[in-house]
């Protein structure tokens, strides 16, 4: 019936790549249906590394193509999970 796809960003360095991932983001926008993004911060430090996760929506040939591109960036990890609909 379809096909849900969820895409988890970890950004080792968010001064260094958050730019360009920002950008990718943007660019696929249409793609994206829910985005959640977090990184630590307590009183003493706000960390570097930061986490992205998005819901996407569209066609999984899209999903491939924008996954491809942001593998190209060097410093973000990427991972998915699919989930099958009934």
């Amino acid at each position: 019936m379809g096909e849900i796809r969820i895409l988890g960003i970890r950004v080792n360095d968010r001064i260094k790549e958050a730019d360009r991932t920002q950008h990718l983001i943007s660019k696929y926008a249409s793609l994206v249906n829910v985005r959640l993004g977090f990184h630590e911060l307590n009183t003493d430090v706000c960390s570097r590394t930061g986490f992205i996760i998005l819901q996407l929506k569209g066609s999984p040939e899209g999903w491939k193509i924008f996954q491809d591109e942001l593998n190209e960036i060097g410093g973000i990890e990427v991972q998915n999970m699919n989930f099958q609909l009934d």
